[in-house]
């Protein structure tokens, strides 16, 4: 059975680029374009991985993250950043939201699969 992965994004770019790269690598993948439609997909789609985007519209990725780890039926679901925040401290503050790991924006088309497949 394939995983299957929520990615939240509201850059239609990236979030091709994610998709293409999962589903060539055989993942089901989700799609929300901001916090709030990440917390009702989680909940409907029961996701194995959620990649979030910090910098979303409506709400942003900290305050999904931190709600989606409040709810006690989905908050064992795994959270990694993948955002264009890279300033110092800005990995501390998704692992503080809930978050389990950090991707860097731009990330390497050749690796990016790779470096998610240790959170499923």
């Amino acid at each position: 059975m394939k995983k299957k992965i929520l990615v939240v994004e509201d850059n239609e770019q990236n979030l091709y680029l994610v998709t293409f790269l999962l589903e060539q690598s055989g993942y089901e993948v989700v799609t929300a374009h901001d916090g709030l439609e990440a917390i009702d997909k989680t909940m409907t789609e029961n996701p194995d991985l959620i990649l979030m985007d910090m910098q979303l519209p409506e709400m942003n990725g900290y305050e999904a993250t931190k709600r989606i780890k409040s709810i006690a039926d989905i908050n064992h679901i795994a959270i990694v950043a993948v955002t264009s925040y890279a300033m110092v401290g800005d990995r501390e503050k998704t692992l503080a939201a809930g978050c389990v790991g950090y991707i860097e924006k731009p990330f390497d088309p050749d690796n990016f699969v790779s470096r998610i497949e240790k959170y499923l």
